[in-house]
């Protein structure tokens, strides 16, 4: 199972503006350049976060990007499906109108099960847990072994 493109570096992008929560706002530039993330993809993910409204657009020449809520208040589910709509899952693979044993298809039930672990996993963790995450490891002593 891989997460994709889009849902990562939404994510990317929201860390960023999670670790800079209080300060001025960030354009796309910036928060490409913070996160190493194509400048040009990420102009296509901030509209769908702004209209979910968990992004919100400060206009002029310090213009940019800002949470439209605290950290602590966002889910990784939200930024997930504000860039990628419902967390995408496997079907099963069986042939069309094949019939399954008893009317039950194991595969379509184990994705179905997978989808809402990571829901409730997404769900359960905000930005803030990804921010002090991102902090822990940024100040932790690198080791040489």
């Amino acid at each position: 199972m891989r997460i994709s493109t889009r849902a990562r570096y939404g994510m990317r992008a929201m860390l960023a503006l999670a670790l800079d929560q209080g300060g001025a706002p960030l354009s796309v530039k910036e928060i490409a350049e913070r996160q190493s993330l194509p400048e040009h993809y990420l102009e296509q993910l901030i509209t769908p976060l702004r209209r979910a409204g968990l992004v919100q657009s400060a206009r002029g020449a310090q213009g940019g990007y800002v949470l439209a809520r605290r950290c602590e208040e966002i889910t990784l589910l939200e930024v997930v499906e504000a860039v990628e709509g419902t967390f995408p899952v496997e079907d099963c693979d069986c042939p069309a109108g094949a019939p399954h044993l008893h009317g039950f298809c194991l595969e379509h039930a184990l994705w179905a099960r997978l989808k809402q672990t990571v829901d409730t996993f997404l769900g359960e963790r905000t930005l803030a847990d990804l921010r002090d995450e991102a902090l822990c490891v940024a100040v932790a002593p690198v080791y040489d072994i």
